[in-house]
């Protein structure tokens, strides 16, 4: 006798079977599609410290500073370290962006997204968004205790002296990358926690030294701030990997 199609007991049986399949491949396809994104961040990382360094050629030797404010008449400028924003009064405070002093004059890109943040960025307008760059002891600017950013020939030990990496705070993506206790260079800045790293990839933070070497960080420290949810944190409980020895 010639049979119609499936019973239903081998019907729910290839259910069943799809449905196991189904179990174990998401999670191995899941964990590829974030090592890809982990990655990608770690070379974005990568080509912002050849950028500060190439900074620091053409200046001195010293890195990008933080932030820079500039007034020409009525049209008044935040450089920031990534994207710098103009605001023209005379357009009825129009604002437009351009790329910020890291890069000079060159468009970065998507190289400022970190491919596993998808919040806000905590900047009027910025485009892309995810990082943070060290302030509290190298870029300064703007607004901090010390203006000035250091030389390179300053960082006594650059294989432990972070430059780059993922910011992350409750509000957003902050760009400016804080050491968890107070340092020379932001000793009057209070709220040190909206400067900390973001441990996005399965746990784990990107960050770019200033040698050039780029890692994914797996020791979380809360510093001052034990109330930090967890996957945001400093990487020390101390300043030692943020400032130059």
């Amino acid at each position: 006798m010639k049979r119609g199609g499936f019973s239903i007991v081998e019907l729910l049986v290839v259910i069943a079977v799809i449905g196991m399949l189904t179990t174990l491949i998401f999670p191995v396809a899941r964990y590829g599609i974030e090592e890809s994104r982990r990655a990608g961040c770690l070379s974005n990382l990568r080509q912002m410290v050849s950028a500060a360094h190439l900074y620091a050629a053409d200046h001195d030797g010293r890195f990008p500073p933080g932030s820079q404010f500039e007034q020409d008449g009525l049209l008044v400028i935040m450089h920031a370290w990534d994207y710098s924003t103009i605001r023209d009064w005379g357009a009825g405070g129009q604002v437009t962006v351009k790329p910020g002093l890291l890069w000079q004059s060159t468009d970065p890109g998507r190289v400022q997204q970190c491919p596993s943040f998808h919040g806000a960025a905590n900047w009027m307008n910025d485009p892309y968004t995810g990082y943070n760059y060290n302030v509290s002891y190298v870029g300064h600017g703007a607004g901090e205790t010390i203006t000035t950013p250091i030389r390179v020939s300053q960082i006594i030990n650059p294989s432990r002296c972070a430059l780059f990496g993922d910011g992350e705070w409750e509000g957003g993506a902050n760009k400016f990358m804080r050491s968890p206790l107070t340092a020379p260079g932001d000793a009057a800045f209070s709220g040190r926690y909206a400067g900390a790293q973001g441990f996005r990839h399965r746990g784990m933070s990107n960050v770019a030294f200033a040698d050039g070497r780029a890692e994914s960080w797996k020791q979380r420290h809360t510093g001052p701030y034990p109330q930090m949810p967890a996957h945001i944190g400093f990487l020390s409980d101390d300043n030692t990997m943020y400032d130059l020895h």
